[in-house]
């Protein structure tokens, strides 16, 4: 019964909200990488991202207003990830805050001995157990070109909150069964050893050495790659590729051949 339920107020959704034809066009050509995929796949995301508009809050803080424009970009790279997964991947949260830039907290850090620092940390964006996930607006919006470098924060942030899903920041999102889980960890942290390796030795790295930071935030980093640049990541780590491959049910290397072949 809930499921039917659903579907019919999805269908309904689909129908009273859909995303306008021109708003898609003009987000489909300010972010090309979201066409890296087969026209069916570019339709299903339209979808997604209409149904993510109708369930999700936005907030715009320090006096930004998040008009549509805003809202449709975050919506449509935010569903990337879950193109083959399924919004309810995103069900435990509601709200979204967009910052005109990048914000500064204030951390609190206990070492080894026991002595407390505080310091400030600069984000551009944030994702929290339960929400809300916050977002920088300027790097939301300059995404189109970050993604030469493989930088795009909402894909990064929207990782975590799929990592988050299971209660723990640890890299390793809901997986089926325990064996599931050690393949993951196997594959996953000897990337993530060697490129830490890679990072401390002072080497160029594809990915962006704060995956370095922590395993999860490899995780989010690898992700952002490989949404954004996935020949790259395929090309210099095979292995990872094929790791989030099989996770997403996505093979966005061969999306990006098919379009640059048309």
């Amino acid at each position: 019964m809930i499921d039917w339920w659903r579907r019919r107020r999805d269908a309904r959704t689909l129908r009273d909200r859909a995303i306008p034809d021109a708003l898609w066009r003009v987000t489909l050509g300010r972010y090309p990488f979201l066409l890296q995929r087969s026209a069916d796949d570019v339709q299903r995301l339209r979808e997604l991202s209409t149904l993510f508009l109708a369930d999700k809050e936005f907030a715009g803080m320090q006096g930004l207003e998040v008009h549509d424009e805003m809202a449709v970009a975050i919506a449509a790279q935010a569903c990337l990830p879950v193109l083959n997964l399924g919004l309810a991947w995103y069900d435990g949260f509601k709200g979204i805050v967009v910052h005109p830039d990048a914000v500064r907290a204030r951390r609190e850090h206990v070492d080894e001995i026991g002595v407390v620092h505080h310091y400030d940390e600069e984000l551009a964006g944030e994702a929290m157990h339960g929400g809300p996930v916050m977002l920088s607006w300027r790097d939301v919006a300059e995404s189109g070109v970050s993604a030469e470098w493989g930088y795009n924060v909402v894909v990064h942030e929207f990782v975590h909150v799929l990592d988050l899903r299971d209660g723990a920041a640890d890299g390793v999102p809901a997986l089926p069964d325990r064996p599931s889980r050690e393949r993951w960890l196997v594959t996953l942290t000897g990337e993530y050893e060697r490129f830490c390796a890679a990072v401390d030795a002072g080497d160029e790295t594809l990915l962006d050495p704060y995956g370095a930071e922590a395993i999860d935030e490899f995780f989010a980093v690898a992700a952002e790659v490989f949404f954004v640049a996935p020949q790259d990541l395929l090309g210099e780590h095979p292995a990872l590729y094929a790791l989030l491959s099989g996770f997403f049910l996505q093979d966005p290397a061969r999306g990006a051949r098919e379009s640059l072949a048309q």
